[in-house]
């Protein structure tokens, strides 16, 4: 791993951004010769004045380096730089791609990446339908790409999962400093389904700055952004920018009007993001530059409610159309289906038991996520 030593050492210096460590690979082919570079041929690149030109020139590998890349092989890490083969071939043409990407797991770069983000304080039907179209995407065969934090990003993992896809989560702290703590698990699972990335060193912690600077990862891999939920001043906002200045597609999926996690959603497709529904809606849009099965579309949920009958009784039936994508109380219900409460109660009893709704807190009922 002593190539990976340059690496480390130029992307040290200070002044030396990412679009500047670019630029002077670009120009001298490699770390290793940019550091050897005498300072005339330094200040040939645009952006690299004298004092800049003079730092890379006396800059010595940090004690640190050789301890870092250490680290990373004894856990099972990996340095993926810009010239790597595995490094993601779509953020290499981004304005600032990362000179090196910490890597647990397997990145394929040759995958089809879709990213889905989304708001922290999710609802739950913002949950579920995250969890319903990740799956579906990884069931044909598409990379979902998330920030694993609380909330959507944590439903999209886990929907991709279940879907038997890979699924990349790109963090905004070091590979060594989990966050969300509480995903110490998903962190393992993605890894072994697909990878967690970051820029940023192992010890780096989740500051504030870090999560707008990783979500150009997140957009900057991905042919798409889809945004299940976002307040009108929300990260995820961020994110579908980046995505529409690096000239990706932006997809939104709508919500109640009167919820305030919807109003960033919406606000993006009165500002021309498509409006999804299902999976197959943002297959329609990328299958021209991927080849993936785009499945019918059969009701606006895009699930086949014909599948769904056979499980169920007339009123059990009637019941799960009642309840919806929204919770609702079961008060409402009983209003609206005219079933006297023991009945209802034994009836949506059965449909928990064969996995077609959840019961949440205050006796309201939602639709499960793969019902």
């Amino acid at each position: 791993m002593e190539h990976l030593v340059p690496w480390l050492t130029l992307k040290d210096v200070s002044g030396i951004g990412n679009l500047l460590f670019y630029r002077l690979v670009n120009h001298f082919g490699t770390p290793k010769k940019v550091l050897k570079a005498p300072i005339a041929s330094l200040r040939k690149v645009a952006g690299i004045s004298g004092q800049l030109a003079a730092a890379i020139c006396c800059h010595r590998t940090p004690d640190g380096v050789l301890n870092e890349i250490e680290r990373c092989r004894k856990n099972g890490f990996h340095l993926i730089t810009q010239q790597d083969s595995r490094y993601p071939a779509l953020l290499l043409h981004t304005p600032d791609p990362p000179p090196v990407l910490y890597c647990y797991g397997t990145l394929n770069s040759t995958a089809c990446h879709i990213a889905v983000v989304g708001s922290r304080k999710a609802t739950a039907y913002g949950i579920t339908s995250a969890k319903r179209l990740c799956q579906d995407l990884a069931s044909n065969g598409i990379s979902v790409i998330s920030g694993m934090a609380r909330g959507i990003d944590t439903a999209a993992h886990i929907g991709a999962l279940k879907g038997g896809g890979p699924t990349i989560a790109v963090l905004g702290s070091g590979l060594a400093r989990i966050y969300p703590a509480e995903n110490r698990k998903l962190f393992h699972r993605i890894a072994e389904n697909g990878a967690v990335i970051s820029e940023f060193p192992l010890d780096s912690e989740p500051e504030a700055h870090h999560f707008p600077q990783r979500n150009r990862i997140i957009s900057g891999m991905a042919l798409g952004t889809v945004v299940v939920e976002a307040a009108a001043r929300s990260g995820s906002l961020i994110t579908a920018r980046l995505a529409a200045e690096q000239g990706r597609e932006v997809f939104a999926v709508p919500g109640s009007i009167l919820a305030a996690t919807a109003r960033g959603t919406h606000a993006l497709i009165k500002q021309g993001a498509k409006l999804i529904e299902c999976a197959a809606d943002i297959l329609e849009e990328v299958a021209p530059q991927v080849a993936v099965h785009v499945p019918e579309k059969i009701g606006k949920d895009g699930q086949p409610s014909a599948t769904v009958a056979p499980m169920l009784s007339t009123q059990e039936s009637e019941i799960f159309e009642a309840i919806g994508p929204y919770p609702v109380h079961i008060d409402e219900l009983a209003r609206q289906s005219n079933i006297p409460v023991a009945a209802l109660t034994a009836a949506l009893f059965q449909l928990e038991l064969k996995g077609m709704i959840n019961q949440e807190q205050g006796k309201f009922f939602v639709r499960s996520s793969n019902p």
